[in-house]
């Protein structure tokens, strides 16, 4: 479900981009961006995370820890990382495929500034053999994403 979710979105919402599913498994920064020919940095990883009683998505680069005390400044809370069974649950898409495309449920969605360093991103697309190519100011538009500084880049 997860895979046809991202591409029903992109089918009716950019259809000019194809999500691209390679052999190889492409669920950690690593494993991607040798999939995909580029840099680590270029890979736009999702965090899922719990803010109270709400569920936010991060975007940010792939070589970019969050930055606690950014982050702690932004949201009055600590970074707390959605358990690994409640991800597939709140995103509808499985660890190593997180995205902000096809979500099962709406969450609010922010991109990290470190992204905007590049021309073209590489996030995961509901499987974790699944992405696709994306300039991340568009990115952030199709995600209806808030751009924010949060890591330690």
């Amino acid at each position: 479900m997860s895979l046809s979710s991202v591409k029903t979105f992109f089918a009716e919402n950019a259809p000019d981009i194809a999500v691209i599913e390679l052999q190889q498994s492409t669920a950690t920064v690593a494993l991607a961006a040798e999939g995909h020919g580029v840099a680590p940095a270029q890979i736009a990883k999702t965090l899922a995370l719990r803010v109270a009683d709400k569920v936010i998505l991060i975007v940010t680069r792939g070589d970019a820890r969050l930055d606690n005390k950014k982050y702690k400044a932004l949201f009055s809370t600590k970074a707390r990382m959605l358990g690994f069974d409640e991800v597939e649950e709140e995103t509808g898409h499985p660890v190593g495929g997180v995205c902000p495309f096809g979500l099962a449920r709406p969450h609010k969605v922010y991109c990290d500034i470190s992204l905007k360093a590049f021309n073209e991103v590489v996030p995961a697309a509901g499987a974790p053999h699944a992405a696709v190519r994306i300039n991340p100011e568009r990115m952030a538009e199709l995600a209806s994403a808030e751009w924010i500084d949060v890591s330690d880049v």
